[in-house]
């Protein structure tokens, strides 16, 4: 959870740090899209004002332009997104380019292995799912493209935390909290910040069901040509169908497919800043 919930004033206030010309209105209406989840996939005015930190009062009057511009829908008085607001990400994760080069490759590691592949992205506290290859088997979760998950607790949020800048690492740690999401998840600090000393020197993170229970799943950077980690690649199946030695042994395997997604990156203008 960040830390500072925003107050419910919709203008300005004079008072803010930000810039004079920051728009509230907009931060609040955005924050409203935001609650919405697969653990939350519909809401009453009641539960949104909670997790939004605003008044019932002016989640109403979001709720009411948000519905009229066809980003959320009213039933039975608890509030869903519609499929419009899909449009917010799409141009970004057009161009990223990532997704669409990293697919065929990940298509090739899962047939490889039998196991289900995933690319993220980082954003702000959690990993973003941008890609996804499932495995022959089923698994307990559920992960779409889109789909947000703790970075703390994912192998591949671990890859892209340990290969921050030191500032950018020490922000993080200081904005968002090591919540559990299984018993086994990490949230010692300083416990953490050894692991992350383990996955940069390694270079590649393995998660032993701290997500989920019976997840297990490894993870490697995809750098630019700065050598900056800009995106991540994992391997991840149950507990029950491969060991966790056996994951790791699949490493080498998944760097190779991170190496050819980095060269299919290497000229694409948005991955050349």
């Amino acid at each position: 959870m960040v830390r500072g919930a925003p107050s419910d004033d919709l203008d300005n206030g004079g008072e803010d740090e930000r810039s004079r010309d920051f728009v509230r209105s907009l931060e609040r209406g955005l924050a409203i899209i935001r609650v919405f989840n697969a653990d939350r996939p519909s809401m009453t005015v009641s539960e949104i004002a909670h997790e939004a930190g605003l008044t019932r009062a002016a989640v109403r009057r979001f709720l009411l332009t948000l519905s009229e511009l066809g980003y959320v829908h009213a039933r039975n008085n608890r509030y869903e997104l519609t499929p419009q607001v899909l449009e917010l990400g799409y141009s970004y994760l057009s161009a990223l380019s990532f997704p669409d080069i990293a697919l065929p490759t990940l298509e090739k590691l899962v047939a490889q292995t039998s196991e289900a592949s995933e690319g993220s992205i980082l954003d702000r506290g959690d990993v973003v799912y941008v890609v996804r290859v499932p495995g022959p088997a089923l698994m307990t979760i559920s992960v779409n493209v889109g789909a947000r998950r703790p970075a703390h607790s994912t192998a591949m949020g671990r890859v892209l935390l340990a290969n921050l800048p030191a500032p950018d690492l020490e922000h993080y740690l200081s904005t968002y909290e090591l919540t559990p999401s299984t018993p086994r998840t990490i949230t010692d600090h300083k416990e953490f910040r050894a692991e992350l000393r383990k996955v940069r020197e390694e270079g590649y993170a393995l998660v032993n069901q701290e997500l989920e229970e019976g997840l297990v799943a490894v993870a490697v950077p995809v750098r630019d040509r700065m050598g900056r980690a800009r995106a991540a690649i994992n391997l991840s199946t149950h507990i029950g169908r491969k060991s966790v030695e056996e994951m790791r042994a699949l490493v080498p395997v998944v760097q190779e497919a991170a190496a050819e997604i980095e060269l299919g990156l290497s000229h694409s203008l948005n991955w050349a800043d």
